[in-house]
């Protein structure tokens, strides 16, 4: 039997409209900004609130990688908070010579996050800013 060409071209207008609809239904949540370092397995999670607790958009956080022979390169990476307050940086070495120091900066307001991916390949990182 065959199926006339309006009504097959409806039911496909039909899923084509539906099928991106559903998968949005589901996903309230921001995408997590994601920075790559390209130079190891390792990785931070961080989330940055206020001292309310509420989340906070566009907190910068910054590393400097050192790699290479002597360490003499190096790389600086930043990235920015989405508006759950929370960013990812990947590609981090898993034995770096000294720990990694974050920088974590919203206006004039400041912390700083110090990690050792050796001891802690998948850190995670619920970092408060507060004004005092």
């Amino acid at each position: 039997m065959r199926i006339p060409r309006v009504r097959s071209f409806s039911f496909l207008l039909a899923i084509a409209f539906l099928v991106p609809c559903a998968s949005f239904a589901g996903n309230t949540s921001p995408e997590v900004p994601v920075v790559d370092g390209g130079i190891g397995p390792c990785r931070a999670d961080f989330t940055v609130k206020d001292e309310a607790g509420k989340p906070i958009y566009d907190v910068k956080i910054k590393v400097t990688l050192r790699y290479g022979i002597f360490n003499k390169r190096k790389m600086d990476l930043e990235i920015g908070t989405n508006s759950d307050g929370k960013a990812r940086i990947i590609g981090l070495p898993d034995s770096p010579k000294k720990p990694l120091e974050f920088q974590i900066k919203s206006g004039t307001i400041s912390k700083s996050v110090e990690d050792d991916p050796s001891a802690n390949c998948t850190a995670v990182y619920e970092v408060t800013l507060s004004v005092h």
